[in-house]
């Protein structure tokens, strides 16, 4: 059952009533899609719900949830753009138009800002997030020829770390 539009919750506009639900969740995606260019912006709302919650956790009982892996796959979607495989998939995490990508998030416990990546997963792409101590959060996306340049053949795991990405960033 639907509440029905009037003065009191809606504004005529015209030929109709326009409820205030309406033109609010109107602001609430013009601000997303200013914030968020390439996201779906049904995923935005799951992205900052998931951030909020790991972020309240952590201050409300100093331990971290298990769920940076997942905010930083929805980053990657709601900024670049990044069409996420199904859970656990094989080989890489999304595909961003015909390159598959492979999406490290460096979380805000960690003691250096590095990430391992293995070699012998199927990537073109590289999309490293990283959520800071204040729960900030960004995210480098780089081809994975710029990683693996002068690195030994047969070389299964590579360790990067965020400040050397700077040199490779991707755009």
């Amino acid at each position: 059952m639907t509440e029905e539009l009037n003065i009191f919750n809606a504004i005529w506009d015209d030929g109709e009533w326009v409820g205030w639900d309406e033109i609010n969740r109107q602001i609430q995606h013009k601000e997303w899609r200013a914030r968020y260019p390439n996201a779906r912006l049904k995923l935005v709302p799951y992205f900052e719900e998931l951030l909020q919650l790991a972020t309240r956790y952590f201050f409300d009982t100093d331990n971290h949830l298990q769920v940076y892996g997942d905010i930083g796959e929805l980053y990657g979607a709601i900024t670049h753009g990044i069409d996420l495989h199904r859970n656990y998939a094989m080989g890489s995490d999304g595909r961003l138009g015909d390159d598959f990508v492979e999406i490290k998030t460096i979380t805000p416990f960690k003691k250096n800002d590095a990430v391992v990546v293995r070699l012998d997963r199927h990537f073109s792409k590289l999309f490293v997030v990283k959520i800071n101590e204040e729960f900030e959060i960004s995210g480098k996306l780089v081809d994975r020829k710029t990683l693996v340049n002068g690195i030994p053949k047969g070389t299964k795991r590579l360790k990067i770390c965020w400040n050397d990405l700077s040199d490779h960033r991707y755009t």
